[in-house]
């Protein structure tokens, strides 16, 4: 058996993932905690518009993951759009990138942590445990990819049998079940309460990026990365799909609105309500596979900015023995573990969304500058993408935009300073 390969440079990370890994990170981070809770504050902006807002969403989300597949294919290392963004229109578009980015989805992390522990701790003792499932994450992303990725089809496989006895028990349990209207009269949001929705549902689809962020552990990228992120999303976009038919037509668009826990009343309402508790173990794992599929990410875009002089450069270590970014995974787990043990941010929902589509609308700008033979899509699926993104970015709720923009500018101006004071840091070999 050969040793591992030990002429690798220090700096770079090593390729060990397959299409079936792959596959089931990307499913890992988008059928996480959002399709428990994400159908309840969409209802409230659509109204029984909610499928059309989640048709919206998907059309968004296909399009900007066919983008971050093609520059996967071409830019084949870690950092996802923030690589991108500096390969294809320069620096400050892929700082913008990996800013959002990173800020965004660190407060998505403690946002998953402290819901897991809604979820499986005593009252009482929800940060201790929010705090102690960041840990354990950590230190399984510590020992490499391999066991990520092994980590990680456990949780999606606990999900999914928990989503098919949920969607099973609505249906069987319910007193008269009907379908649901794809469009009615009276709703109060109107088309833009159907826009708000989609940039609402966004969030719960986000995921693939994780999957582009970690191009440089995948066993041919080129192939591999876009034939992932195409089956993810469309199993995650079909099983959105079912559930939100099923919300829609067991509880109706006013109870799903004003709920809490929807899928957990979807099957409390009926007459399966001994299967309660397995909603609330898969919302569990839920947040356990979205979190520990950020942590990946976020890590590895980390490693790309401290790479390029964005972040510091201690953040670029790379472990000789795990092949992992340890330095950027700690520093991350004691951001968001101050985080889980000081505030709440579960309701971070439309920050993370504004975050997140800044991120996809450099992807796609960036991705439209693509020539052949590295374009695999038309150019207007690129258009489709951006509009959607400025589009679905305008009707979040204001208090989000006003906070991502301001995390935004913070980012830009300390960026600013750095390179006004002293040369930009030299490009890794790696």
């Amino acid at each position: 058996m050969t040793s591992p390969a030990p002429q690798r440079p220090s700096g770079t990370l090593a390729r060990r993932l397959g299409t079936t890994d792959a596959v089931a990170l990307g499913l890992g981070s988008m059928i996480g905690a959002g399709v428990f809770a994400a159908f309840a504050p969409a209802a409230r902006a659509a109204g029984s518009w909610l499928l059309v807002g989640l048709a919206v969403a998907a059309v968004v989300a296909y399009a900007n993951a066919v983008a971050s597949a093609q520059l996967a294919a071409q830019y084949p290392t870690s950092g996802g759009t923030y690589v991108y963004g500096r390969e294809r229109l320069g620096p400050w578009w892929g700082f913008v990138a990996g800013w959002g980015f990173v800020i965004g989805k660190t407060a998505s992390c403690a946002a998953m942590a402290l819901t897991f522990a809604a979820y499986a701790a005593p009252p009482g003792w929800e940060r201790p445990v929010a705090l102690g499932a960041v840990l354990a994450l950590t230190a399984v992303s510590y020992r490499g990819i391999t066991r990520t990725a092994r980590l990680t089809r456990v949780i999606v496989v606990v999900v999914l049998l928990s989503l098919a006895v949920t969607l099973v028990a609505g249906w069987a349990g319910a007193a008269d079940p009907g379908l649901p209207p794809l469009v009615a009269d009276g709703d109060p949001g109107g088309w833009y309460g159907v826009l708000q929705s989609a940039g609402l549902l966004f969030f719960a689809f986000a995921g693939y990026a994780r999957l582009a962020t970690l191009g440089e552990e995948v066993r041919d990228p080129a192939r591999t990365i876009p034939r992932a992120i195409r089956i993810a999303l469309g199993v995650t976009v079909a099983l959105y799909a079912v559930v939100a038919t099923t919300v829609l037509a067991v509880l109706g668009t006013e109870a799903l609105a004003t709920s809490a826990a929807p899928l957990e009343e979807l099957v409390t309402s009926g007459t399966w309500h001994t299967a309660a508790p397995v909603v609330r173990v898969g919302a569990a794992a839920a947040s356990l596979g979205a979190l520990l599929a950020l942590l990946a990410g976020i890590g590895r875009t980390s490693l790309a900015m401290a790479r390029e002089g964005d972040l510091p450069a201690w953040f670029a270590a790379v472990h000789p023995r795990h092949h992992v970014p340890h330095h950027a995974d700690l520093a991350l787990a004691a951001v968001v573990g101050v985080l889980v043990l000081t505030v709440d941010l579960r309701g971070a929902l439309g920050f993370s969304s504004f975050g997140v589509l800044v991120y996809y609308l450099v992807a796609n700008l960036a991705a439209g500058t693509q020539r052949d033979p590295h374009r695999s899509t038309h150019r207007a699926w690129q258009v489709v993408g951006a509009v959607g993104c400025v589009v679905l970015v305008a009707t979040l709720p204001a208090v989000a935009v006003l906070v991502g923009a301001a995390v935004l500018a913070a980012g830009v101006a300390g960026r600013a300073w750095r390179v006004r004071v002293r040369p930009a840091a030299p490009r890794s070999p790696g």
